[in-house]
Order: C-alpha cells, then structure tokens, then sequence
C-alpha cells in the first residue's frame, strides 16, 4: 500500500477511535485488521487493557464507513462501543498493523466468559483432512476458554494457563497471520503441540493417546461406569442417562440421593436440537437458549414417554438438558450416541473441582474412571442453569458462558467496593465507578474447599480488573462464613446489608426503573432488622431506603437451622402454633415440641420458604429431604392447572405491619379426601392471592409504581406466573430479573448496590 505522503492528494485525514466494552479475547483485533484492509485505511490497532485504540488515516468517506462497520459488522463475541472519536495529525504510515498490546492500568478492562465451540472449528473438528480432525482441544477467536485459563491481563498467551504448550510452526503461522481466524488466539493449538487426552483407571496402565482414551471413556461409560471428564471450568461425573443401574451407582456413589441430575445430549439436525426433543418437549425460548451462544442448562419438560431413567430427576415433571459446548464434549458424546448425565465433578455443596491430582484423590469414591487433560484450569466455572419462567428464560444459576457478568449501576460506587454475598449459592462483586463484575457460581460457603475458591475469586477479580477494593460489605447474618470472612479483613472497613434489603436493591439497580418500588423478597431465611428470620417480606422504596410494610405471620422454628432439611419441623410448628393436633407428626418422644413449647432453639420466622417446605410435607409425606428446596420443587411439579383460592386473612400487626394469615391452609393441606395435586394447586394459588391482596393494601396508602418479585420463592414457576397474572390484573407493573438469578446469587450485586444508592441519596 502507498505511503500517506504519495496519497497528498487525495481527500486523506487520520481519526484515532477509541472502542471499550467486549473488545478482547474475541477476535477484535484482526476483525479491525481486515476490515482496515477493505477499506484501504492505513494506520494502527491497538489493545489497551480493555480499550481498543485505532488509528485510521484514509479518505474521509471511508473513515465514516469503517466506523459504522466497526459496530455494526463486529464479532459475534464483542459488543463494542466508540467511546471516542479524535481527528489527529496524519502521522507517517506504510500499511495497516496490529501493535503489541498496551498495560495502561487506567484502561476499561473486560474480562471474557468461557465461549462455546463455534461453527468454523466444529466443521473443522469432523472434516477427516483436517489436521485438527478430532482434536478435543480445537478453538478460534471466536471460541474456547478465556475465564478459566486466563492468569493475568493483557490477554496474552503468555498470561495464560496455555503458557506451558509452545506453539508448533504450524500453529505460529496461524498465530502470527491477521488475515488468520486464528491470528492471537491465545488457547489455539493442534495434536503436535497442544493439550493431550488420558483415561486413567485406579491399579490399570494410564491410557495416553487422546483418540485412545476418549474410546476407553465411552466404553467404560457403556459398561454402566460412572467417569469424571474434565473440561473448560471443571470436571463433570459422567454416566448413561439411560440406565437406572448406572444413575443410582452415581447416586450412591456421590452421596446424593434424590437432587436432579443434568443431562447432555449429542448434537443432532440444523439447530443441534433433534436428539433433545426426543425426550423434553421444548418452548421455542428454550430452545434457543440450549443452542445459543451460553449452552447452558435449562429445565424443560420431560416427555411421558421418554426413555431417560426415571431416577435422573426423581418426583419432577422437567430435565436439566444441555448440549457439548466444548470440542471435548461433543465427541464423547458422538462417540457414546446418546444422552449422558453430566453433573458437577465435586463434593456436594462445594465448588467445581478443577485440579487432576485433587480430584482423582476427592472423587476417588464415586468416578470408576478418569479422563483427564494437562490443560490447567486456572479457576472454576460451573454450568449455568436457566427455567422459563413467565414467558422468559431466568438464570438460576450463573457460570461458565455467562460469567463473570458485568452490569451497570444507576448511581457511582464512590469507593472500589468487594461484595461478599450471602452463605448458599455464593457469589462475589466487585464494583467500582458505574460497574459491577459478579463472579460465576461458587457454591455454598460451608466448607474449607468453597472458602478458598471464594478467597481465589474476590482477589482474582481485582487483580485482573487492576481493581483494589477500598471497602467490603457482607450480609447482616453474623452466623454466615462471608461476613465472618469480612470482619476479619481488618485492613479495609466493612458495613452490612439486611438481606432483604440487598435482594430489593439487585432488581431495583438490574432494572433501574424511575419511581417507587413495592418488592416482595421471599426465600428460605435471612436476618431481619428485627433480628428474626424473615423470607416473606413485602419492601416499599427505593435502593437505599427501604421500608417493610408486609410480611406473613410467624412461627417459630423447633430446631431451627435442621429445619430447611426437615420440612417437617415447620409443618409442626404451624399446627402448634395453631394447637390444631397433628397425629402423624415425626416427633414421637415429644422432644421437639417440649423445646417449642419451652422456647429453646425456636427462633421466629416469616419465611415463605419454611412455610412451603411445610405444605410440601403435608401433602407429600416428605418428613426429610436431601437437598434443598426439595419439598417445594416435588410440591409444584404435582401441579396441573390454577385451581380455587383460599383467601388468607390480612390484618395490621400490632407494629402496623400487613400480615397474611397462613391458617386457613392448614385444614385444606391436611384434607386426603382432596388428592395430592388439588391440594398443591390450591395452596399454589392461594399464596399468589395473598401476593395481589397485600399489593393492592399497601397501594391503598402507598404510591406504588412498579412491583418486584426477588428471592428464590420466585424460581416457583406455578407460583411466579400466577402472582405476576394476578397482579397485572390489578393493575400493576411487574418486573422480575433477568441477568442474575432472583436467588441467593444476587445478593452480592445487591449489596453493591444498595451502598451505592445510599452514598448517592
């Protein structure tokens, strides 16, 4: 191309663009390059640290329309945004060129989820006179790990946990070629010089050849054995979806009776979807998500007759259901040509394991087999989970695809601020400025293992965003391992949110919705500022100044925390709060009503949640569970249609508070001549009742402009949907989140949030 001084001539002028938002790891760079190119521009592309510099020298038209293109024709990966435009001296230039990236530690950093295998690495991937022909660690620009294997920014492969893996010449031509979709692919690599497969069996020779050990894997998993994959964020324990033996040894095995296991389906027809439709019927919005860009999982019904073992999701009506997202995967699942249960490779409770040694010695018990990689995972990520739940797709968990995941705040965090969230489906945030990065899904902060992960996490996050949070802030609860974590952080100074209140605050900043809100915050428990439990609460106000105006009427929890696994406890309680006899109450010795009655290890609730895990034992005969929410989750898949509602008395408490008066239902839950699913429908439907009356109470003295449901009650679909048709009705404007899930994992942003509101009012 001609030198700038033999194009004097011509109309020539020089911009430099400057483009942040989702501009690194996925191909941006070179996408800038060509596109360069096309237009005849000369100049220069630079990565800062999360911003893209550009500098374009060309005609003035041309100029114009390389920067629409730049948006407009981006990666389907990036989402960029021209946050500058500056004309500039035309500097002396030969050619377009990328330059080396730029450590400015000022710079807007995004730091990419994990990416799914795309369409040009998938044809490559089954095309036999390809060199990546079969190669379980294929990836692009476009696809393949970032989160998990990236160890320090800029993304470099030297900053990576690809480090160790040196290129071959094959590769560095691509690597180093712009016109290359793998030009700067920092993962990219081939069977000569890349990752390698190995199966290992406990007292058998290791299997080393990858096409070798992944057959091994298959016929192992054949043989009903259960195996423990490792992939992008962590491993996955293995099995026949369709075999009953093999799903109750994994059961066993792992410890874990009855909580629903997830289940990966080979890819099949145009949209990947055929095999997956022979077992779940699917609403268009599912299947769009399952095949979209995320892959994640997501709850879909399960057909009558599908032929799935009944013991994969025991007493439910839906399947988690996914498709390969990673080259890996989808081979095994080629090779196996049928659905395979696909469940989180750890101990229950705690983090996705990620470590071979660690988890050959910690799986050991419950994994026949072993196919391990020598790729380092550098930090967990779990799969994501997703429901339909009022016509749209609703995380329940975030994770590998999805996170980490960046939201803006309505107002500026005046101090970089590290938010610990709460005790189950732990979540961390860092926020700063007008941003909030929450991490993936940690999982509950019980164990020494789930601790650490969440001490990697909160200082990986700061370090890769050059962050350094100047303030904590923890959830209100002294008991939780995240505020006792926070008060031992005596460096910085930590404040508190009720929990409720950061539940309120993550949709009110998620939607950011001018006007008062009335939020109806129900979940298992959370501390009050009352200091009872509460989970049933109705707040009006805004992020920053909350007020309680409606709850449920308590009842004191014997045995308190052994409650949430003993439904039965709460059912208990409800009829003694009541004296209402209870013949077929699980206490025989008395123990356990003597202490209620006696006020011994009781504490007061409101909670919705413990007031389902009660009608789930009373109508299911569900006395204990094995995982949490396992009541309410078999209580609504007996559920058929909307049925009569019982209207709950509503009265001021002596604190003016509005109560809804869960008595009535006593009688109705207890009734046999009524069969299971009448009574789940009509106890379904008079809590979404009582919802709509205390809403239309409070905006009897109240302005009330748009209503919120938050808190992990509302992963209720039959719930959900009827409250939100009940309050349209009414006359309200409903909103639910969509970004993070309504649980547990949105109390991080929440607390974000609500300090960040009070620092503005």
């Amino acid at each position: 191309m001609a030198d700038v001084a033999q194009r004097a001539d011509e109309d020539i002028t020089a911009a430099r663009i400057t483009l942040t938002g989702h501009v690194q790891g996925v191909g941006f760079r070179p996408f800038i390059y060509r596109l360069a190119n096309e237009y005849g521009l000369l100049g220069s592309v630079q990565n800062r640290l999360g911003e893209v510099e550009v500098i374009a020298i060309g005609r003035t038209s041309d100029l114009t329309q390389f920067r629409r293109d730049v948006v407009d024709r981006a990666p389907p990966l990036s989402r960029p945004a021209v946050t500058g435009v500056e004309s500039i001296d035309v500097p002396p230039a030969d050619r377009f060129e990328i330059i080396e990236s730029s450590a400015r530690a000022d710079a807007k950093v995004f730091v990419p989820p994990d990416f799914f295998m795309c369409d040009d690495c998938r044809e490559e991937l089954h095309d036999p006179g390809d060199r990546r022909y079969h190669y379980p660690f294929i990836n692009c620009t476009q696809c393949g790990p970032r989160y998990t294997l990236i160890e320090a920014l800029p993304y470099d492969r030297a900053n990576t946990s690809m480090a160790g893996f040196p290129l071959c010449a094959d590769c560095e031509r691509e690597y180093r070629d712009p016109a290359d979709r793998r030009f700067h692919a920092e993962p990219v690599a081939c069977p000569t010089c890349g990752p390698q497969l190995t199966f290992e069996v406990d007292g058998q020779t290791d299997i080393k050849d990858t096409n070798h050990a992944l057959r091994a894997a298959v016929a192992a998993i054949r043989r009903g054995s259960v195996v423990a994959v490792k992939g992008i964020g962590g491993y996955h324990l293995v099995c026949d979806a369709c075999d009953p033996a093999a799903v109750g040894r994994l059961r066993r095995q792992k410890q874990r009776p009855d909580k629903p296991l997830a289940v990966m389906f080979p890819v099949q027809g145009s949209d990947g979807l055929d095999f997956v439709r022979r077992y779940v019927e699917l609403q268009d919005v599912e299947a769009k998500l399952i095949a979209g860009p995320i892959r994640p999982i997501v709850l879909a019904a399960r057909k009558p007759d599908s032929a799935l073992a009944d013991n994969v999701a025991p007493g439910l009506a839906e399947i988690g259901v996914f498709l390969p997202y990673s080259p890996l995967h989808e081979l095994l699942l080629d090779e196996f040509g049928g659905p395979v249960v696909a469940t989180s490779g750890n101990i229950s409770g705690e983090p996705v394991l990620t470590d071979n040694v660690e988890a050959a010695t910690r799986l050991k018990k419950i994994a026949d087999g072993f196919l391990q990689h020598d790729r380092p995972i550098v930090r967990p990520a779990d799969d994501p989970v997703y429901r339909r739940i009022a016509a749209r797709m609703r995380p329940l968990r975030i994770g590998r695809g999805c996170a980490p995941r960046e939201l803006d705040l309505p107002w500026p965090q005046k101090q970089a601020l590290l938010a610990v969230g709460g005790h189950m489906k732990g979540t961390v945030a860092l926020s700063w400025d007008r941003r909030v990065v929450v991490s993936p899904h940690i999982g509950e902060m019980d164990s020494p293992r789930s601790l650490a992960v969440f001490e990697q996490v909160a200082a990986d996050l700061q370090t890769l965003y050059g962050i350094r949070a100047e303030r904590i802030v923890c959830d209100a609860h002294p008991g939780y391992t995240t505020h006792r974590w926070a008060q031992r952080q005596s460096v910085l100074p930590v404040e508190r949110v009720w929990h409720h209140q950061a539940h309120a605050s993550a949709v009110a900043a998620e939607l950011d919705q001018p006007g008062q809100w009335l939020m109806f915050a129900w979940d298992g428990v959370g501390l009050g500022e009352d200091e009872t439990l509460w989970g049933g609460e109705a707040l009006l106000g805004k992020a920053g100044n909350w007020q309680r105006v409606a709850s449920l009427r308590t009842f004191r929890l014997p045995g308190g925390e052994r409650a949430g696994r003993e439904p039965w406890r709460s059912a208990a309680a409800l009829h003694w709060e009541c004296d209402d006899p209870w013949p077929d109450c699980p206490d025989p010795d008395g123990l356990a009503e003597a202490a209620w009655r006696n006020h011994v290890n009781c504490p007061e609730t409101s909670a919705a949640g413990r007031l389902f895990d009660a009608a789930a034992a009373l109508v299911c005969d569900l006395p204990v569970t094995s995982f949490e929410a396992q009541g309410p989750m078999i209580l609504e898949a007996l559920c058929r249609a909307p049925a009569r509602a019982i209207e709950l008395p509503l009265d001021r408490d002596g604190n003016g508070l509005l109560r809804s008066d869960w008595r009535p239902l006593l009688g109705v839950l207890t009734d046999r001549s009524l069969d299971r699913a009448a009574r789940a429908e009509i106890f379904h439907s008079s809590i979404a009742t009582a919802i709509m009356r205390q809403a239309v109470a409070v905006r009897e003295k109240h302005r009330v402009d748009h209503v919120g449901l938050c808190g992990g009650v509302f992963q209720n679909r039959v719930l959900t949907e009827q409250a939100v048709g009940l309050l349209q009705q009414a006359g309200f404007e409903v909103h639910l989140p969509e970004k993070l899930p309504c649980n547990d994992a949105a109390l991080s942003f929440g607390q974000a949030a609500e300090l960040a509101a009070r620092n503005a009012a």
